[in-house]
């Protein structure tokens, strides 16, 4: 099964992290937010399993290479995402080589992400990072490339199902290392987990969204058939938000809905 990240609020964070598998750290959080760097701190003490993010969803731009080498090594997380450039290859790559050779030594194990803005420019950044090693590839949620590859008056639509197109076609063309495990960037709509159930995308790891959380929060109500639209809250605007205004049981039902999309259960007991 994937393992699954819910980014929340802190005054709801250890209930969340009941019903998810790992946890999923935003670097610019750490560096501002004592609160949020301690939740984090006391994580990894605990032995849970963390991936540092270099914020670049957050701030449209990946966090200054060194500092973030200095937060890797500081909180030392299970997995770090290397900087990157949204989609843009040529930009990804370099920044890549540039982090790997400036520091070859840090804690954990690193995560390359997939960047392009066409299907050829995707494919030959996911061979660059496979070739360069690094330990897990991740691939994004939202690339401007989906709306081209899958058309629909629904941009959402057009993510989830450009997703799911993309790592076929990379599958069909012989790209995918299924050797390797694989991230999940990010989600439009939630039921786009369900087709990945079948065992051809068991190279799948994990994968990270706050889309049950906001969506929670913001009073909306996960569907049987999941959603046909996304709320545009970025999570990290909320990091602060008090107990009081949030509706864990409504954020609660999304996670299991959502567990239930991507596995196949509602039965959080396997986490617990």
């Amino acid at each position: 099964m994937i393992k699954i990240a819910h980014e929340a609020p802190l005054d709801i964070f250890d209930e969340v992290q009941r019903y998810t598998d790992y946890d999923y750290a935003l670097v610019h959080l750490l560096e501002q937010n004592p609160r949020y760097r301690d939740t984090f701190e006391r994580a990894i003490k605990k032995g849970r399993e963390v991936i540092l993010d270099n914020s670049i969803f957050e701030l449209e731009e990946a966090f200054e290479a060194e500092r973030f080498a200095q937060w890797v090594n500081r909180l030392k997380a299970s997995w770090y995402i290397i900087p990157d450039a949204l989609e843009d290859m040529s930009l990804t790559i370099g920044q890549c080589q540039d982090f790997r050779r400036d520091y070859p030594r840090l804690h954990g194990k690193s995560i390359g992400v997939v960047q392009g803005k066409t299907y050829e420019e995707i494919k030959r950044c996911y061979q660059f990072m496979d070739i360069e090693g690094v330990d897990m590839i991740a691939i994004s949620f939202d690339y401007s490339y989906y709306t081209v590859s899958v058309p629909h008056p629904n941009k959402y639509v057009s993510w989830m199902l450009g997703r799911v197109k993309l790592l076929g076609d990379l599958m069909r063309d012989g790209v995918i290392n299924t050797e390797k495990p694989h991230h999940l960037l990010g989600c439009g709509l939630p039921q786009e987990f369900a087709f990945y159930k079948h065992a051809d995308y068991k190279w799948l790891y994990s994968l990270d969204t706050s889309n049950p959380i906001v969506h929670g929060i913001k009073g909306i109500t996960y569907g049987s058939e999941g959603l046909w639209s996304k709320e545009s809250q970025k999570l990290h605007e909320l990091i602060n938000m008090d107990l009081e205004d949030i509706d864990i049981d409504r954020v609660k039902n999304n996670i299991q809905k959502f567990r239930w999309y991507a596995n196949g259960s509602h039965d959080v007991d396997s986490v617990l």
